[in-house]
């Protein structure tokens, strides 16, 4: 591994959480203030419990962005409305994908109508994230999903990658969305050290299985955290490490799928910082 390239990933960590009941004592427990917390939103259960673990976790001292898919949105007034609810508990970063709610809770079908009315409205947000498929989208074929980055660019300030297994499809997907000129910094999305069972586990905990349903629609994601031993996120770093170091790729960090295993995550970040010299 080029050690200080991975260091500085690493330190630029960002944990996604899903907000279940035990959510926000496992942030508060294992994971340090200067690392950012995701909240993720989910089609079943809408928009109010990731909205209110976000402004608890900003009242607790971290930097928390919370997902706001478009398709949870019932119009513009909930819009507002949320966007009022996050700036008054100081959230200033949010992440807006379409999301996966069917069909769409009102006028929203995807991200780009929500991105131009945070636009309208003064652009509330400091930083607003979107997202980018390195492997092919279920349901959309990659030129659309390029080309939405490239329609989305102008009113978003970074780009959080799905997950990717396999190192050069990530390092082509990064060059590929470099040469059309999407000069957004990435957060790639990686996997945390996944044990099945505790997945399975946490899947049953938190109701319908919000990350089961996210693998299923992927099983060939799947099958590798079932695979014998487990998975780890440290083989996919080291063979990634030249695409996410390069000085053209823009890389700005980790975005880590934890999968609720919060503590898990930390603990394995936390090693590899040690064997890296961090």
């Amino acid at each position: 591994m080029g050690a200080a390239g991975l260091r500085a990933l690493l330190d630029s960590v960002r944990y996604e959480v899903l907000p279940a009941k035990a959510t926000e004592a496992k942030v508060l427990a294992h994971v340090p203030r200067d690392v950012v917390v995701t909240v993720t939103a989910s089609p079943v259960k809408g928009l109010e419990p990731t909205l209110g673990l976000a402004a608890r976790l900003a009242a607790h001292g971290y930097r928390v962005v919370p997902h706001v898919p478009a398709r949870l949105l019932r119009d513009d007034v909930h819009l507002k409305e949320t966007v009022d609810r996050l700036r008054e508990a100081g959230v200033d970063d949010v992440f807006v994908p379409a999301g996966d709610a069917d069909p769409p809770a009102g006028v929203y079908d995807g991200a780009l109508p929500v991105l131009r009315r945070l636009s309208e409205l003064g652009g509330p947000f400091a930083h607003v994230g979107v997202t980018g498929y390195p492997e092919s989208h279920p349901l959309i074929h990659d030129d659309i999903t390029v080309q939405a980055m490239w329609d989305k660019r102008e009113h978003a300030t970074y780009l959080v990658s799905n997950l990717c297994f396999d190192p050069r499809v990530l390092g082509e997907w990064i060059g590929r969305i470099r040469r059309r000129e999407v000069g957004l910094p990435v957060y790639v999305g990686v996997a945390g050290p996944v044990q099945r069972a505790k997945l399975l586990a946490t899947a049953t905990k938190i109701g319908v299985g919000e990350s089961t349903r996210f693998l299923t629609k992927h099983p060939s994601w799947f099958l590798r955290f079932a695979a014998p031993g487990g998975y780890s996120p440290d083989g996919l770093l080291a063979r990634s490490e030249g695409a996410l170091t390069a000085p053209t790729a823009g890389v700005a960090g980790l975005h880590l799928f934890t999968f609720n295993q919060i503590a898990e995550t930390e603990r394995w970040r936390r090693a590899l910082l040690e064997r890296l010299g961090g």
